[in-house]
């Protein structure tokens, strides 16, 4: 009986875990619900994962749903521990005889502090030894591209928290870009616009609701409508309205700009040979964002470059870090050691 070897894309909105030899066995939000203990006076979980999903916005007085993640890196520390020590009791089991091996992807951008946190929140979280994987990376091989040969390959990564963006060729990243214009910030641009346009509030969760249901990152003929409820900014009482998916691709707009800004930036410093590589495989779309209605369109629109959406693209990073452990003498030159 071996350790086992976990692979978790630590994502902004969602944890997705990747077992070895069992694939993805779990998918759940990155959120955390916190009820002050009266007598030690220090914060206690009430609820992990979906469960404190259902909670934002709906607790009483002395419980928080937080999301310990933002922007594709720690934010709470001391929660993101709890966080990874609940999914590692979860799989492993809380007794066990040997420590997980766990491979953790990290944001391409992210700073040689940012990824010592995760990898000291992992080990005290319970494993064994825990590497890191540039989700650009993780991506890649979770959408069997073949990252090892000479040839360039473009994979773009839209989550909650960060865009990624990042040319690969012979297993390493060439070029990248990793901006915070993602899945949340679309989700902030539909609520103000909402505020805005009909002085309605409405809670985050709903304005996600909207974005899965009707969202779109090109104007669509027909259109899709949606009713939406939330409360009136003048009244003050609840109220419904009916929006439809054309507004809703106008307030997304400024943040879909943003991620256009950097593939094109991307495009711009990518070496003439790999260039071409580029033009003639297309680039590959991955993570939530991908799941939006017409990104796809969007981005081959405005960069003349074919852009495709992966296969299961939600869980494509989470795949790629499971893989990386297992077949790790092969990817090790293409790792993130945090010193």
């Amino acid at each position: 009986m071996f350790a086992k070897q976990i692979g978790i894309d630590l994502g902004t909105a969602n944890v997705i875990v990747y077992v070895r030899g069992k694939g993805i066995v779990l998918t759940e939000p990155s959120v955390v619900a916190l009820v002050q203990d009266e007598d030690t006076r220090s914060p206690r979980i009430v609820a992990v994962g979906e469960e404190a999903r259902l909670m934002i916005g709906r607790t009483p007085g002395g419980i928080t749903a937080l999301k310990p993640m933002r922007d594709g890196v720690i934010a709470d520390y001391v929660i993101t521990e709890h966080l990874l020590r609940h999914f590692i009791n979860k799989i492993a089991g809380r007794v066990r005889l040997f420590q997980p091996e766990l491979m953790i992807s990290v944001p391409s951008g992210v700073t040689s502090v940012e990824r010592r946190a995760v990898k000291d929140a992992a080990i005290r979280a319970g494993a064994r030894s825990a590497l890191l994987i540039e989700e650009p990376l993780a991506a890649a091989i979770g959408a069997n591209i073949p990252i090892s040969g000479p040839s360039g390959n473009l994979i773009i990564g839209i989550g909650g928290g960060t865009a990624e963006i990042a040319v690969i060729s012979l297993g390493g990243i060439v070029v990248s870009r990793s901006v915070r214009f993602a899945g949340n910030k679309l989700d902030e641009a539909i609520t103000s616009f909402i505020r805005r346009r009909y002085n309605l509030m409405i809670g985050e969760r709903t304005a996600e609701d909207v974005k899965i249901q009707i969202g779109s990152a090109l104007p669509m003929d027909p259109e899709l409508t949606m009713e939406v409820r939330g409360r009136d900014l003048i009244a003050g009482l609840p109220r419904t309205i009916t929006v439809g998916s054309n507004e809703i691709t106008e307030a997304m707009e400024p943040v879909l700009q943003q991620i256009v800004n950097a593939v094109k930036g991307v495009l711009e410093e990518t070496p003439p040979e790999l260039a071409s590589d580029v033009i003639d495989k297309g680039m590959v779309l991955t993570g939530g964002g991908a799941l939006l209605r017409n990104m796809d369109k969007l981005l081959t629109q405005v960069t003349g470059v074919a852009c495709y959406v992966a296969e299961n693209p939600l869980y494509c990073v989470a795949k790629g870090t499971g893989l990386a452990l297992e077949h790790l003498d092969f990817f090790r030159r293409s790792l993130v050691l945090a010193h």
